[in-house]
Order: structure tokens, then C-alpha cells, then sequence
């Protein structure tokens, strides 16, 4: 069984379910809030840019998918991850679905893309 490619489709997966269903498709409102809460937009502008990092979160979905500069993407997913969530832990901490414990689940997250990525190809090369 190559758990390595799993892995990278359940990444890939978290990415999509979060862009395409909870964002672009406005499943869940609570992510547009958190947008307006952060930004301290209106409802239009927060709608616009909930929407527009949707689809960056399909597009990340689709180049984790093809595994083009693999290393980088981890990298910038990481970085993205953290950043994103820090800002929502400090300024809309109470939209989480988790709450504050949202950022332990955020970390584990970016040790799982770490470990896929960097620790799982030095074990298959």
C-alpha cells in the first residue's frame, strides 16, 4: 500500500473540502465572518475575498495533486496554515470551530504535510 500517495490526497482533499464546499460554495457562513471579523470589511468585500481564497485553496488542492516542486508547496502550505490561522486565533478566536484549541489541530496538521513530505521521501529515495 503507498501510504505516501493517500497522504497527499487526503491533504489535497482538506484543501478542497475547505475551499470548494465551506467557501466558494458558502456551505459554511462561519468562514466569511471570519473574514469580515478580520479584515473589518462589509459583507460584500468579505464575500468577495471568502470566494477568492476559495478558489486559492482549490488551486493549492490541484498543485498538491501534481506534485510539481513538492518541497515548496509543503513549505508555502505550512506557512499559509500558520499564518492564516494565527491571525484567526488572535482576532476571531470565537468563529473557530474549535476555538482556541483550533490552533493545536492546525499544528498537527502542518507535522502531518511535514512529515508526508519530508520525512516520507527520504524513506522512499
Amino acid at each position: 500500500m503507498n501510504y505516501k500517495k493517500i497522504f497527499v490526497h487526503l491533504i489535497a482533499s482538506v484543501w478542497l473540502i475547505n475551499g470548494l464546499l465551506c467557501k466558494v460554495l458558502g456551505l459554511v457562513p462561519r468562514h466569511q465572518e471570519i473574514v469580515e471579523t478580520i479584515n473589518n470589511f462589509d459583507k460584500a468585500s468579505a464575500y468577495f475575498l471568502t470566494k477568492l481564497i476559495g478558489f486559492s485553496e482549490i488551486i493549492m488542492a490541484i498543485w498538491i495533486i501534481t506534485r510539481i516542486q513538492s518541497r515548496f508547496n509543503a513549505v508555502l502550505q505550512i506557512a499559509i496554515i500558520v499564518t492564516m490561522n494565527s491571525f484567526e486565533f488572535v482576532l476571531a478566536s470565537d468563529l473557530l470551530l474549535w476555538g482556541k484549541w483550533n490552533f493545536v489541530f492546525v499544528l498537527l496538521f502542518c507535522i502531518f504535510i511535514y512529515y508526508n513530505e519530508f520525512i516520507l521521501n527520504k524513506k522512499s529515495a
